[in-house]
């Protein structure tokens, strides 16, 4: 190209207009009637307003419309009675590829786009023309809204961090239930007629780079950006409580917000109203709406179980008096069965069991458990909605007794696969404190069975001296059944009068004695869905739970002995690196013997410590 010709930007030919303007001004008309009415079809409308104007031939009747996109049965008949009925009027004869005098050209943007956008690009104009022509609008600052669910996690989060020794994140459940005093909108239930709940604004908070979430269970923290933007939330929720009126001030309305937005002037954004990403979505539905935690219940002795009459004096969680609770009242007390113990199997026996709880009017719930067979939760008493078919969901905190069922044969198979010893290390870990064993006798079938009846009683008293279990014998279903229902009935006086805060598994060891002290009728809990969720059997573990396992696989190395092991040496490399220090092999042989494990603090032994040396340092196969 010469240099001397001047350079020419945007189109050469302007576009041709549309060779259909009669259905075109129909169809903007439509359009702009079912928007002012609120009406959803007025996407369909500019659908088909954008399918026409590409569209380069004439149209002889609005059957012919339907070979074009969003063109269906319903525009075409609406289209094809104003037609006639413009024919009616102006004569058979009357032109139909041309507008009437005074009507809109086609292609302008008034036909061809809804109004609200061209009334932001006007005020975006207008907002150019302000602050010059050449430079463009200033991106404002994501700050949430005051009470919102992004302002409360913000807060939750830095306030915690400003905690001496702190662990510098959160858990979802924890986050949750702290940061719920922050907000008004629920971080568990969405409102009505919407899906959404406080807690989808923090994927909001991932995005904009203010919170991280790392690790399987998700933990929380903030970001270096997001440490500033709490600092400055905190430092104002600290000016409003030392204002006069600061407890009265409101947030501005959703409303108010893009007012000034279009404005270009400071303003809020409420991050609840953000659409919700799909990892979040399905982290909700996985964990159901309960709120996060809960209570643990007292010690007594009621059939040798540790039941107390009084389990307002149990563990309390040290928490704040507006922690999220159940207050007595509030809720009942259900039992709820593992699936595997109505289905499969010997489904007549399963089944019995069910008619006999039933028989006994106990309230009981089928679903699957992750360990354990039988257990109680307190479940929150919940009204039914206007125009709901069902009430909502409450919340359910699991009262810490759960009981393992075992018949002999099912005890005589599981001590063969190795499944007794892990089902008795997994209701340790599952987070409730008052495990049992329910052992059903089955008279003589015992003597017919692969182990010896005096191996099978052997571990029934291991299970209760050793292990520190609470074993029930019964002699069959029938006895059975009648076990649950005392239980149920028993556990409902008990907890008739208390009332029951919600707590974090990960929280378990953090316990005041501030409630017991005053004499507060509360107990501390956790949800049924943390608890389900951390029983898990196949989930994805840390180095120091599989290497648990693999000491547990040694013979004669128990849970308390694998614990005391990782009590000193919690990974293999730590071990290893301790092999390594050691100056000699005995002294290598020697270096776990005087772990001290149990309640009683016996010595790990030189026999174990020697077997775990091979185990680890021997080069090639073991003898």
């Amino acid at each position: 190209m010469p240099a001397s010709e001047p350079v020419r930007f945007g189109r050469k030919r302007a576009l041709p207009s549309c060779p259909n303007p009669l259905f075109l001004k129909w169809l903007t008309e439509l359009r702009d009637e079912a928007k002012e009415k609120g009406l959803k079809i007025q996407y369909t409308y500019q659908k088909a307003i954008s399918s026409l104007n590409k569209y380069p031939l004439p149209l002889q009747n609005a059957k012919e419309a339907k070979i074009l996109q969003n063109f269906g049965d319903g525009i075409c008949k609406i289209l094809d009675q104003k037609l006639q009925r413009y024919l009616k009027e102006n004569g058979p004869d009357a032109p139909i590829h041309c507008l009437p005098e005074g009507a809109p050209r086609p292609g302008r943007p008034d036909n061809n786009s809804l109004a609200p956008s061209r009334k932001k690009n006007a005020a975006g104009d207008q907002g150019k023309d302000k602050r010059g022509r050449g430079g463009g609008r200033k991106k404002r600052e994501y700050v949430p809204q005051k009470r919102s669910g992004g302002y409360a996690v913000l807060l939750t989060l830095y306030r915690q961090s400003q905690i001496p020794g702190s662990k510098g994140y959160m858990f979802k459940m924890e986050l949750q239930a702290e940061a719920q005093r922050l907000c008004d909108k629920s971080f568990t239930v969405p409102d009505l007629g919407s899906k959404y709940t406080a807690w989808s604004s923090v994927s909001t908070l991932i995005q904009k780079n203010f919170v991280m979430k790392t690790h399987n269970p998700a933990r929380y923290s903030l970001t270096e950006e997001g440490l500033a933007l709490a600092e400055r939330l905190e430092s104002i929720e600290q000016e409003t409580k030392d204002g006069p009126g600061g407890d009265r001030e409101e947030a501005r309305s959703e409303g108010e917000g893009d007012a000034e937005e279009e404005d270009g002037g400071p303003g809020l954004v409420d991050l609840t109203a953000s659409d919700d990403d799909k990892e979040e979505k399905e982290e909700d539905r996985i964990h159901p709406t309960e709120t996060p935690t809960c209570v643990a219940l007292p010690r007594s002795d009621v059939d040798g179980m540790g039941l107390s009459e009084n389990p307002q004096k149990s563990h309390a969680t040290s928490r704040k008096p507006n922690a999220a609770c159940l207050l007595p009242g509030t809720y009942e007390i259900i039992l709820c069965v593992d699936f595997i113990e109505t289905t499969g199997g010997s489904s007549h026996r399963k089944q019995e069991l069910v008619k006999e709880l039933q028989r006994n009017g106990v309230t009981f719930d089928v679903r699957k458990l992750n360990v354990g067979d039988f257990l109680w939760v307190a479940r929150e008493k919940m009204a039914p909605l206007p125009g709901q078919l069902r009430a909502p969901a409450g919340r359910e905190l699991v009262l810490d007794y759960i009981i393992e069922r075992k018949r002999m044969d099912d005890l005589c198979g599981s001590i063969i696969d190795g499944r007794f010893r892990e089902q008795k290390f997994r209701l340790k870990r599952c987070g409730l404190r008052r495990p049992c064993y329910l052992v059903e006798e089955c008279g003589s079938a015992a003597s017919h069975l692969s182990l010896p009846e005096t191996t099978l009683q052997q571990a029934i008293v291991n299970t209760q001296v050793v292990d520190g279990f609470f074993v029930k014998r019964v002699q069959d279903v029938r006895e059975s059944a009648a076990y649950l229902t005392v239980m149920t009935r028993y556990l409902t006086k008990l907890y008739q009068n208390c009332t029951l805060i919600c707590r974090s598994r990960e929280l378990e060891g953090d316990r005041g004695s501030d409630e017991e002290e005053s004499g507060t009728h509360s107990c501390s809990l956790i949800s049924f869905a943390e608890f389900n969720y951390g029983a898990i059997k196949n989930k994805c573990q840390t180095v120091r739970e599989v290497f648990a396992r693999q000491l547990m696989q040694v013979s004669g190395l128990s849970g308390d002995k694998a614990a005391a092991i990782l009590e000193q040496y919690s990974t293999p490399h730590s071990l290893l690196t301790a092999y390594k220090k050691c100056a000699s092999e005995a002294e290598k042989e020697k270096l776990l013997s005087s772990i001290r494990y149990g309640k009683l603090k016996r010595n790990l032994g030189p026999a174990l410590s020697r077997t775990v040396y091979q185990l680890y340092c021997t080069q090639g196969p073991l003898s």
